[in-house]
């Protein structure tokens, strides 16, 4: 198991497919990406592992409808990714009958089908919940923490990979001047067929448990 310092409290890492708690920075393998994807990437759903609360396979392609598909990575366990809750139910009401999908995907491996239940029930969530345990759709879309939300457009290419919004500066606290709704934003310019005009990577980066591998920091 290698070893991780922690540098900052907010979310959770995902990187190079494994993905790292606060609890003792347990890591958990999983599939890793053999590049990093960029928009217009193309999801390959061949590859594709997700699995719903019953345990079934779940055809992430076959089963959406809509022209527009957002999916959300995030664990009921972090803070973070809670506290977006209200804004992923925001955009949900607004543009779900404008044709747009939204998925949550759960990264934990080790969380059980009952707890996500529980936290979507908890957070009033109205989209549908899914667990990724081999990080395969991780793989596919270069997400790192969580909470990061990937826009797909109509054929299922890469529209958008980055933050919600920046409207927490750190955990528990906002900020005062205006907020941009990055994940809003993209996928209104994917609904009517214009480019993202911004992919943000860094997701925030005052907003992640940033976990750095001892090897490569000294630690």
């Amino acid at each position: 198991m290698q070893r991780f310092e922690l540098r900052a409290c907010a979310a959770f890492l995902i990187s190079a497919g494994v993905l790292s708690g606060c609890s003792g920075c347990s890591v958990r393998g999983g599939q890793v990406a053999e590049a990093v994807p960029t928009a217009g990437t193309l999801l390959n759903a061949d590859k594709l592992k997700l699995v719903d609360l019953d345990g079934k396979s779940f055809d992430l392609r076959k089963s959406s409808g809509g022209r527009v598909h957002v999916v959300v990575f995030t664990r009921s366990d972090c803070p973070v990714s809670n506290q977006f809750a209200p804004e992923i139910r925001g955009l949900f009401e607004k543009l779900h009958p404008q044709g747009v999908d939204f998925y949550l995907i759960y990264v934990d491996p080790s969380e059980k089908p009952e707890a996500i239940r529980e936290h979507l029930r908890q957070y009033e969530y109205p989209c549908t919940g899914l667990r990724d345990p081999e990080h395969s759709l991780v793989a596919q879309t270069g997400a790192t923490v969580t909470p990061e939300a990937v826009v797909f457009d109509g054929d299922w290419r890469i529209a958008y990979r980055g933050r919600i919004n920046d409207e927490y500066v750190e955990v528990g606290k906002s900020r005062t001047n205006s907020i941009r709704h990055d994940l809003q934003e993209a996928i209104e310019a994917t609904l009517t067929g214009r480019p993202v005009a911004e992919t943000c990577h860094a997701c925030g980066r005052m907003l992640h448990w940033r976990l750095e591998i001892a090897a490569g920091r000294g630690g």
